[in-house]
Parts: structure tokens; C-alpha cells; sequence
């Protein structure tokens, strides 16, 4: 009898599938990220983008249109899944240097700061955030590889 060899999904495939299902907990009305944060083959963090903790949820409090916009049409309420994630781990003390992000939504010009200077390595991301904004290119990921981030679309 043959044995057969059970195909192990691939650790990108399994962190981005749990990005995608962490946005489903997100409260935002117009789009839902999700992101997640690891070291080797360990999670270090999770989050998904949505207001500060114990504040209010968008979808309850401004169901049909979303929370007010900021001067640039972006959320003026949320953290975005990258900046929740991040501020986990680093609220509890975990060494972010040298992770790994895994989001939905390639990161904003201010994440990708943020990214950069808690010194992540790489980012995964699923789906273009300029094309979400209908911007002509995704400065975040520009700033990323401009300053030697690993920057990956990842691809199913």
C-alpha cells in the first residue's frame, strides 16, 4: 500500500488566511484589514483596523456612511490594523525587531513609518491600499523598499 503525503500548508498562506479572517472583526463600515505580526513561525501579535479600544464601534455609531473623514478622506476615528497589531506587542513587551507583518491592505505612508521604525523586516500584503484609494502608488510600500523592508504582494 502506497502512502500518501499530506500537503502542509505554507506559513505565508496560513498568516495571510488569519489577516483575512481577523478583518471580519473589523467595526469599519468602509473597508476591513487585518494584519498579523510574527517572528520565525511564531505570532507575536494579531489586529485589524478599527477605533481605540472601549471608544465605539463605526458600524453601530455611523452605520451608513462610516465615521467622519480627516482631510485626507481616511478615517479620523480608526487605527489602522498595522498601527493595533504593533502597539499589542509593544504594549506587552514583545521584541518587534526582525518580524514579519502579514496584512490585507498594503500599508499607508504613516504605517510604513511606523513599520520602519520598529525595524520589522518584511511585509506581506494581499491587496494594493493605492488602488483601494484609487492612488496613483502605494507610498507606503515605495518608503518600505526605499529604506530596505522586504516588501512582498503575496499571491494565492
Amino acid at each position: 500500500m502506497e502512502k500518501v503525503v499530506k500537503q502542509k500548508p505554507d506559513f505565508d498562506d496560513i498568516f495571510m488566511d488569519l489577516a483575512k479572517n481577523l478583518a471580519l472583526r473589523s467595526h469599519c463600515v468602509k473597508a476591513q484589514v487585518g494584519a498579523v505580526l510574527t517572528k520565525d513561525t511564531r505570532i507575536i501579535s494579531i489586529g485589524y483596523n478599527g477605533p481605540p479600544a472601549h471608544t465605539h464601534n463605526c458600524d453601530e455609531e455611523f452605520p451608513h456612511d462610516g465615521c467622519p473623514r480627516d482631510s485626507k478622506g481616511s478615517c479620523s476615528l480608526a487605527l489602522h490594523a498595522e498601527q493595533n497589531a504593533i502597539l499589542y506587542a509593544s504594549k506587552n513587551g514583545a521584541n518587534i525587531e526582525g518580524t514579519t507583518l502579514y496584512v490585507t491592505l498594503s500599508p499607508c505612508i504613516a504605517c510604513a513609518r511606523v513599520i520602519y521604525s520598529m525595524k520589522i523586516k518584511k511585509v506581506l500584503f494581499w491587496k494594493s491600499y493605492a488602488q483601494y484609494k484609487g492612488i496613483p502608488n502605494d507610498e507606503g510600500v515605495d518608503f518600505l523598499r526605499k529604506f530596505g523592508v522586504e516588501v512582498v504582494q503575496f499571491s494565492e
